[in-house]
């Protein structure tokens, strides 16, 4: 495997352009197929994506990162489907998220599924030099399966759990080597839904075991989601440091948004999901997005891909205008 990109960056930049956004595609399920959630970059770009963000930033489509074609085959030893597809896959978005921060652009970054992340904040990592990045993580599940434990083997399972460095016994060296990315006190979870799941299983959620900051969708639905929001985010910018956004589209409800595939009773609505997003794409330390999970396979009639575009559209038109507060 190229390890080219896990070397620091070569020029580093002080600032982003407000107004320049790369989206970069990552045709990736860690099922180990061609099918379901890898299809959505191609989905996202049929529907018009640029278009729609042209109304508002300059908008340069890199394309798909490229990587080997996957199997199913689950590793023994890792626990994970398909260890060396995803070794690459992580390398490839960890290059295509570092080029677009030299060129001083918001990276957004299309998938796929969940276990992309860790090639975005290793990216981060290393453009920031010193330190660990922060994590505003919006999903339906924590993600934080230890690898043999993990019902799938998928890293879509367990990729927070990656990121903080727990149960790396068996993976991949060139995967321990840049673990781990982040610590408890880096990550905000909002809309996580899976807790007594975990439980069940005998799986101890990160809820009991660490310090991360954690907000279920019942306290956001029931509550306050700005407020909330605003507490996740004075969590994760401390000293004014650089955070990158995960959205994981099952963080919402089977109602407002049934094209995923692991569904759960509960879940946020769009308004309060396009709330939380758009405060924290406001925010002057975000550096990034990624937004994971549509299933095309599951939108016969692409009204859920067309709802989604409507969410980012509105998500990178408040990272533009948030620039203005401050310019």
């Amino acid at each position: 495997m190229n390890t080219d990109s896990f070397s620091p960056l070569k020029t580093m930049m002080t600032s982003q352009s407000r107004d320049a956004v790369s989206i970069i595609g990552v045709p990736t399920n860690s099922s180990g197929t061609f099918d379901g959630v890898a299809r959505a970059p191609e989905a996202y770009r049929r529907a018009g994506l640029k278009a729609r963000l042209a109304n508002h930033a300059h908008v340069f489509d890199l394309g798909d990162v490229n990587f080997a074609p996957p199997t199913p085959d689950r590793d023994p030893v890792s626990g994970l489907v398909a260890p060396q597809t995803f070794l690459e896959m992580v390398a490839a978005v960890d290059r295509a998220v570092g080029q677009t921060l030299i060129q001083k652009r918001f990276p957004l970054v299309i998938g796929g599924d969940c276990g992309l992340l860790i090639g975005c904040l290793n990216a981060v990592r290393r453009w920031v030099g010193s330190g660990s990045p922060a994590l505003l993580f919006i999903d339906g599940h924590e993600d934080a399966y230890p690898p043999h434990r993990s019902p799938t083997g998928e890293s879509a399972d367990m990729e927070l759990g990656l990121m903080l460095g727990r149960s790396t016994d068996g993976l991949p060296d060139a995967l321990v080597t840049m673990l781990p990315l982040i610590t408890s006190d880096d990550v905000a979870m909002l809309g996580i839904r899976d807790t007594e799941v975990l439980r069940q299983e005998g799986i101890a959620s990160l809820r009991d075991r660490t310090s991360i900051l954690m907000f279920d969708d019942q306290a956001i639905m029931q509550g306050n989601a700005l407020s909330i929001t605003c507490d996740a985010l004075m969590q994760i910018s401390a000293d004014k440091r650089r955070w990158w956004l995960h959205t994981d589209l099952d963080v919402l409800s089977t109602e407002a948004f049934p094209a995923v595939d692991y569904q759960q009773t509960g879940g946020l609505d769009w308004e309060a999901l396009t709330a939380i997003t758009t405060l924290a794409l406001s925010s002057e330390n975000v550096i990034g997005w990624d937004i994971t999970i549509y299933n095309p396979d599951l939108d016969s009639d692409g009204e859920g891909i067309q709802r989604v575009i409507t969410y980012v559209e509105a998500g990178i038109q408040a990272y533009v205008n948030g620039g203005k507060s401050y310019e």
